[in-house]
C-alpha cells in the first residue's frame, strides 16, 4: 500500500534526515553521536523512502547497491586506524590538522574513522533490509 501522504512527506523528510545524519557524523568526534548514530539515521531516511515509494525506487535513488558501501567504509576506517603507524605512533592515535575548517571545525583521524563507520552502518542496514524486502516481494509472486 502506497500512501500519497507518506510519499509527499518523504520528499521533505529524506533530505532533512540526511542532513541531520551528516550533522551527527560531524558532531560525533567531539560529542555523543558520530558514525554509528549518523549511519542509522541515514538508513532510516532511506527505509522511510522505501516504505513510501517501494524498494526498487529507493535502490534507483541510491544508484549503487548498499553492499558496495561496506568495503569502502572498512577501508576508510582501517586507513585512519593504521595511519599513525607511519608517524611512529600507536594505532588509533588521533592525528589532527593544525587549522580548523570553517563550519566543520578541527579535522582529525577520528572523523575519518567515524566516516568509515557511517558508510559501513548504512551499507549493512540497507543491505539487510532491502534483501528482506526484495525476497518478500519475490515470495508473493
Amino acid at each position: 500500500m502506497r500512501s500519497p501522504i507518506l510519499q509527499a512527506a518523504t520528499k521533505y523528510l529524506l533530505p532533512i534526515l540526511l542532513l541531520f545524519s551528516f550533522f551527527l557524523l560531524l558532531r560525533g568526534h567531539y560529542y555523543p553521536g558520530g558514525g554509528f548514530v549518523g549511519g542509522l539515521v541515514a538508513s532510516i531516511a532511506f527505509v522511510l523512502h522505501s516504505f513510501a515509494n517501494g524498494t526498487e525506487s529507493t535502490m534507483k535513488l541510491l544508484k549503487h547497491k548498499p553492499l558496495s558501501l561496506i568495503p569502502i567504509g572498512l577501508g576508510i576506517s582501517a586507513t585512519s586506524v593504521s595511519l599513525p603507524l607511519l608517524f611512529g605512533l600507536p594505532p588509533m592515535t588521533g592525528l589532527w590538522f593544525d587549522e580548523p575548517i570553517p563550519v566543520i571545525g578541527m579535522i582529525g583521524s577520528s572523523l575519518f574513522f567515524d566516516l568509515g563507520v557511517y558508510l559501513v552502518v548504512i551499507g549493512v542496514v540497507l543491505t539487510i533490509l532491502f534483501t528482506i524486502a526484495l525476497d518478500n516481494l519475490s515470495d508473493k509472486t
